[in-house]
């Protein structure tokens, strides 16, 4: 499902007119601050209905003006053209396909599958506890909106419970306690699945191009009986009840899906911790690659690829192996700097675009 063209109002400093995007490979070059990263941002927006960059939809509206708008042209495999439209106006946010309005985001889903890689997935690999989870809850969210659905549900009744505790309300926290159970033991049991499977994928992955064996991601849920078996919902109740006396005193929830810890570990010991900089940059890397493998492996579509970059901070070796791996893609949406070597990773089907100030230009 190829991206067609993307056309523009307002939105940041992009120009007000329609690019191009029919290619397998796209490459944006530019300096720094010339719009690049907004035209990757735009299909990422398209596909999801936000932004990898801001929660604030506000924050997207060139300056001066006070409302920007997004069309977006995509062809299904059955050769069909869709739109996602986008329009932000006075503070509200409408997003249609087909011309028909979308009331939830997960309705998107599908529709371009996007995986983005950039500076910021190093978190991933190094970052707290929560941007792992959300790493492998973004994992199942591309293409199993039931996942969404109880992610969700779960989140409304820990917000619930705490509000409780902080109230003192606790006659309710048995009522509580059942649906955290319930919501709480699927996301576990999803999370284990996507791990184990995605453990086939990224070991070999990250053997392949760095020749070190032996790395996987393990996974250590917060309801734990043993290694290997999802807690029943009446194990569950008994640990939530083991842990209520330090919940009261805390006013939150301590145990549960909002605490599982995951960790990239190798011959058992922690691998992180002693990575060098450049492998913890790969790993992030790679774990990208790995999502968008994985997704292919589920879904049987093959995802869009955006590439913020991402290849910079390789040495020239590393950014050779990391290219040639590459998962197979829709489409490749890539940024580089004018001085980066480009030339070397494009193809006979590479479309490259000179942004400058907001502009393209095609380079033929």
């Amino acid at each position: 499902m190829p991206v067609l063209s993307a056309s523009f109002v307002n939105y940041r400093n992009l120009e007000n007119k329609t690019i191009d995007l029919l290619s397998k490979e796209v490459y944006f070059v530019g300096e720094n601050g010339q719009g690049k990263s907004n035209l990757l941002e735009s299909i990422y927006y398209s596909a999801y209905g936000n932004s990898f960059r801001t929660r604030a939809d506000a924050e997207i509206v060139r300056e001066g003006e006070k409302s920007f708008s997004l069309k977006t042209l995509y062809r299904e495999d059955s050769g069909v053209t869709d739109s996602i439209f986008v329009a932000f106006e006075n503070g509200k946010k409408r997003i249609e396909k087909n011309s028909k309005k979308i009331t939830d985001r997960k309705e998107l889903i599908n529709t371009m599958p996007c995986v983005l890689f950039s500076h910021d997935d190093l978190e991933f690999a190094v970052g707290e506890p929560e941007k792992k989870r959300f790493f492998i809850d973004q994992c199942l969210s591309m293409y199993d909106v039931l996942y969404i659905d109880t992610i969700r549900k779960y989140k409304r009744i820990l917000k619930s419970r705490n509000q409780t505790l902080k109230e003192f309300k606790y006659d309710m926290l048995d009522v509580y306690d059942l649906q955290l159970a319930q919501e709480g033991a699927e996301i576990e049991r999803k999370r284990r699945d996507a791990i184990f499977q995605f453990n086939q994928i990224f070991g070999k992955l990250y053997e392949q191009i760095t020749g070190i064996d032996g790395l996987s991601i393990k996974y250590e849920p917060s309801w734990k009986m043993n290694e290997n078996q999802i807690p029943t919902q009446d194990e569950i109740l008994k640990i939530l009840q083991s842990t209520r006396e330090m919940d009261r005193v805390i006013q939150t929830t301590m145990s549960g899906p909002h605490r599982d810890k995951i960790r990239f570990v190798r011959n058992g010991e922690n691998f992180i911790p002693t990575a060098s900089t450049g492998q913890r940059r790969l790993t992030a890397i790679l774990l990208r690659i790995g999502q968008a493998i994985f997704y292919s492996q589920i879904s049987q579509k093959k995802p869009l690829l955006l590439m913020d970059d991402v290849l910079l901070e390789l040495d020239p070796d590393k950014r050779q192996s990391v290219t040639a791996n590459l998962p197979e893609y829709d489409q490749l949406f890539c940024t580089f700097l004018p001085g980066e070597p480009y030339e070397r990773y494009k193809h006979s089907t590479t479309r490259i675009y000179k942004i400058e100030k907001g502009s393209w230009k095609e380079e033929l």
